[in-house]
């Protein structure tokens, strides 16, 4: 009893502003969204509309999710706070700022928080690049779970919405690769009321409008919700396309194969389905996404005050924004398709790029920071040379099924426009104060190809000397697996570079990235990767251990044994030890002799 009432006077001095997470000049934050219950007053608030949790610390810029959600509901004229890495051991933390009026929006962060806090071999990272100076601990494991069972104690009565990466990968049953296991819809455990997946802008509009007026939540396109039984039992699925259930996924691990292939089929915006998932007798009902934004809503997310800066609580710098400060995000949306990637579920393959004027508006503003050294490190986003492409505007793209623009080849719906990029960057790097521009984000070679001009251009003049390309393998049945084009495409590619790049008169290297103990790749396969290096006397610098990302084509594969295609079995590499050893060898090193168990001398 003495804990309880020693709790609800906690509770009593958070909305009076005494127990706040750090002390700071309230005026040098008042253009960040509020943090404090001070901070709040100051703007002549005495409640929220909407609060935000996210696992990453608060980075006011538009590569950091919980920023953007916050500045668009901003915009639509709500008062929104943001509570950055909770104590999430008492949901005092989350009373900073009183219980918010409309509901409460919860992220992981930019990562999956298991992602964040494990290597692929399942050991705790000794940084974390979204927390201050770096530090361990400062999220919990399946950091949306925890805050949202925290805000539920916290905001009774309060609409909990989740999103972000962690939610959105997780919005089905999937495998989570580090606690080795089939884990239920995140809706199951967090108990929220609805999931937004994907990007979110429109859908967190419509949820704020919705809550508002204090209408249902059903029939938003991006999201997911857990219905309860007896809305299971009287709503008609006739229209939904049905997921196996929980049940099936646990009895026979080949149905995660076709849970990722009716997922990935229903995943066009234009003309995908509801999907349905039992779990038990409670139905998980996704909408089909929402619709990409266009160039002008593109445009206006970045014209929002953003002040491209930590909030000034922070003593230390956050690794995160450290790497992207200098960087410019111009494209939206990835038509890769590659199996291993959890952007085409999460983004989407539908395009968006930013119009040349909205570019140039945020460079020239970068480049009147006194922090600015005159370097862009980045024009880019998923894929950098998808800037300026155009999907989903034909008709045959609006009904396309296909989970890839570019494999096995690529689709002549695609509105190839490299050209765009070229001007982009030609204008930007004449601005004042530029002295370079970079392009440092995934380029997809096969694409670059069809266009000389395009790979002259970078390397004459947007290559710092090392240009990181991801072929990731070259064994024909991995990279069909991975929907990556192969090593024909991989040296045609690193032909032309080297020979613009001595033609630029610099001498510029391809470094390459390959995966290791990709599902399918034994020993054997990989001696097609380690036979090429060595013949071209190539040292890696990095390799890329096999991760399988929740909801992703490669996670199926990696849990059943199953090749995604054909579904016929394939190698799976599951041992540390082992996937060590193809880490190692595709390094140049010898795998670290093991000890037989035996007698101690």
């Amino acid at each position: 009893m003495k804990g309880r009432m020693e709790w609800k006077e906690r509770l009593a001095g958070c909305v009076k502003g005494r127990y706040l997470p750090r002390t700071m000049n309230s005026e040098s934050s008042m253009n960040f969204l509020p943090t404090t219950a001070s901070e709040m007053h100051a703007r002549g608030w005495s409640e929220l509309d909407v609060l935000l949790i996210s696992g990453d610390a608060y980075v006011d810029h538009p590569s950091f999710a919980a920023a953007v959600i916050g500045r668009v509901l901003e915009g639509e004229g709500l008062r929104v706070g943001i509570v950055a890495q909770p104590d999430w051991t008492d949901p005092a933390s989350l009373l900073v700022m009183g219980v918010p009026r409309l509901f409460c929006g919860i992220t992981a962060g930019n990562l999956d928080s298991m992602l964040a806090a494990y290597t692929a071999a399942r050991r705790k990272r000794r940084d974390d690049a979204y927390s201050e100076g770096g530090e361990v601990g400062k999220r919990p494991n399946m950091a949306v779970v925890v805050y949202s069972q925290l805000a539920r104690r916290a905001f009774s009565g309060v609409p909990i919405v989740i999103g972000g990466i962690e939610a959105s990968l997780r919005r089905t049953v999937h495998y989570d690769y580090w606690q080795d296991k089939l884990r239920p819809s995140i809706l199951l455990d967090s108990k929220a009321d609805i999931l937004v997946y994907g990007m979110g802008e429109r859908a967190i509009r419509e949820i704020a409008r919705r809550t508002a007026g204090e209408k249902p939540l059903d029939g938003i396109p991006g999201t997911a919700r857990l219905l309860g039984g007896r809305e299971t039992t009287e709503r008609d699925f006739k229209e939904c396309i049905a997921l196996p259930s929980l049940e099936e996924c646990q009895a026979d691990k080949g149905a995660l194969i076709k849970l990722a292939k009716l997922t990935e089929r229903e995943q066009n915006p234009f003309s995908g389905k509801p999907l349905v998932q039992m779990h038990g007798a409670r139905a998980l009902l996704i909408e089909p996404p929402a619709e990409p934004l266009n160039t002008a809503e593109f445009d206006r997310i970045y014209e929002l005050p953003f002040m491209h800066a930590a909030h000034p609580s922070y003593k230390q710098p956050i690794p995160a924004f450290s790497m992207i400060r200098d960087s410019i995000t111009v494209v939206r949306g990835c038509g890769g398709g590659c199996t291993f990637c959890g952007l085409g579920m999460h983004q989407g393959r539908f395009l968006s790029s930013r119009s040349e004027e909205s570019v140039v508006h945020e460079v020239e503003s970068l480049a009147g920071q006194k922090s600015f050294h005159g370097t862009v490190t980045d024009l880019g986003g998923p894929t950098a040379n998808l800037y300026g492409c155009r999907n989903g505007v034909k008709e045959a793209c609006r009904k396309c099924r296909r989970a890839s623009c570019l494999y096995p080849k690529i689709c002549p719906n695609l509105d190839v426009d490299q050209k765009a990029a070229i001007r982009l960057m030609r204008r930007v790097r004449k601005l004042r104060r530029v002295k370079h521009v970079f392009i440092q984000s995934g380029i997809r070679m096969e694409l670059a190809l069809q266009n000389p001009k395009y790979i002259r251009e970078l390397a004459a003049h947007h290559v710092s000397g090392h240009l990181k390309v991801a072929p990731e393998h070259l064994h024909s049945k991995v990279v069909r697996r991975m929907r990556k084009p192969g090593l024909e495409v991989f040296d045609a590619f690193r032909s032309q570079f080297e020979q613009f790049s001595r033609e630029a008169g610099k001498k510029q290297y391809i470094v390459p990235y390959f995966i290791s103990n990709f599902p399918g790749s034994t020993k054997d396969e990989m001696k097609v990767v380690e036979g090429y290096l060595r013949d071209e006397r190539w040292k890696l610098q990095q390799v890329q251990d096999f991760i399988p990302l929740p909801m992703t084509p490669a996670a199926a594969m990696y849990y059943s044994g199953l090749d995604y295609e054909t579904e016929q079995p394939i190698p799976v590499i599951r041992g540390l030890a082992e996937r060590r050893g193809q880490m190692h060898r595709l390094k140049g090193r010898r795998p670290p002799h093991r000890k037989k168990p035996g007698r101690s001398k």
